[in-house]
């Protein structure tokens, strides 16, 4: 476990003088971010211990940390392809349209998919209090705010999670296949969040957890990155270019009064 630098409220005054803010939905708008998490190492341990019985190849476990490093924040088949080139494995890549029993990248994706959506049916999806409380006094403070996000799920995960309206404006994974903006770490998304909110990225900031989505914010030129420690990676969100790192958004609401119409330190 890492840890980063305590919380500077000259940041957190930043934060509020912002023009937008665009939030990452899995792991800082809902919870989803564990579904996620299982349906990956399945999906992977299933696959790797097939391979070591049949190729011989020594078993090496996919693990919290390979998450963490290749797959989380990326797009679907952008995870599948950054996790096996850190183990060597090339596949074809296929198309998006590959059943999940197909040994492909894209076929390795949809079945990573397919467990993830089996797992949402099981378990209740839920939007973090402290996150929707905070999207809600920016709204009432007159700054807009919107919400990105890799998958192509966003509509049931938001509506799951009854959060579907708070958001205007969304950039999901189906906005960047129609689009073709590149994946995390490279900013697309961010960027086409803050055009349709109307701000240059100098006006916003962008909260996130993962370090991929850091690194994105960092590289399009975002007034504040925002990094959210659920994982106990603080020190690494903070080296990929987070200007503040919390582990629950209340605390860019908590120590500070309403003063005038403005945020003050306690």
């Amino acid at each position: 476990m890492s840890k980063a630098t305590p919380v500077d409220y000259s940041d957190v005054a930043r934060f509020w003088g912002m023009s937008a803010v665009v939030f990452d939905m899995d792991g800082v708008v809902t919870d989803t971010a564990r579904f996620h998490a299982i349906a990956w190492e399945e999906m992977f341990n299933d696959y790797l211990a097939t391979r070591a019985e049949t190729l011989g190849e020594p078993l090496r476990p996919f693990t919290e940390d390979d998450y963490l490093r290749f797959v989380d924040g990326k797009p679907r088949y952008d995870g599948v392809r950054s996790f096996l080139q850190s183990r060597g494995i090339t596949l074809c890549e296929g198309t998006p349209d590959d059943p999940p029993n197909m040994e492909t990248t894209c076929g390795l994706g949809n079945r990573k998919n397919h467990r993830f959506l089996a797992a949402l049916q099981e378990g209740g999806i839920h939007a973090y209090p402290s996150t929707v409380r905070l999207a809600k006094e920016l709204q009432e403070r007159g700054v807009a705010i919107a919400v990105i996000t890799s998958s192509r799920n966003s509509d049931e995960v938001l509506g799951s999670a009854g959060v579907r309206d708070l958001f205007a404006v969304k950039v999901d994974g189906n906005d960047c296949a129609t689009l073709g903006l590149a994946g995390k770490p490279m900013p697309d998304i961010f960027l086409e969040a803050a055009r349709r909110l109307g701000v240059t990225p100098q006006r916003a900031a962008v909260v996130e957890d993962a370090i991929a989505g850091v690194e994105a914010g960092r590289r399009g030129g975002f007034g504040l990155v925002v990094g959210v420690d659920r994982s106990g990676r603080a020190g690494e969100l903070s080296a990929s270019g987070a200007d503040i790192v919390v582990t629950d958004l209340g605390e860019l609401l908590d120590g500070f009064a309403d003063n005038d119409g403005g945020f003050s330190p306690l």
